[in-house]
């Protein structure tokens, strides 16, 4: 895929992921140890920050992994209970 589809499809995908990371809250889960809330946390905005730096710095291929990563701690943080999105 040349560069610049590919640049079009991320800066999509990176439109459409903007309000979950926005929107994203920590909610307290008994049985699980507030700091490991917090560090799935970290790394779910962090790599979405990750994202966002290599997009803006033309780096399009680490910018999907990034974000692909960063949906990945989401999602396991909402599969747990310990992340909602609100709306």
């Amino acid at each position: 895929m040349c560069d610049n589809n590919l640049k079009i499809r991320i800066s999509e995908y990176l439109k459409r992921a903007k309000p979950w990371f926005e929107n994203l809250h920590v909610v307290k889960v008994k049985g699980i140890d507030e700091k490991r809330i917090d560090e799935f946390y970290t790394m779910a905005i962090s790599y979405y920050k990750d994202s966002i730096h290599f997009y803006n710095n033309g780096d399009y291929i680490n910018s999907l992994s990034a974000l692909e990563y960063a949906e990945g701690w989401l999602d396991a943080g909402k599969c747990i209970g310990i992340f909602k999105i609100k709306k």
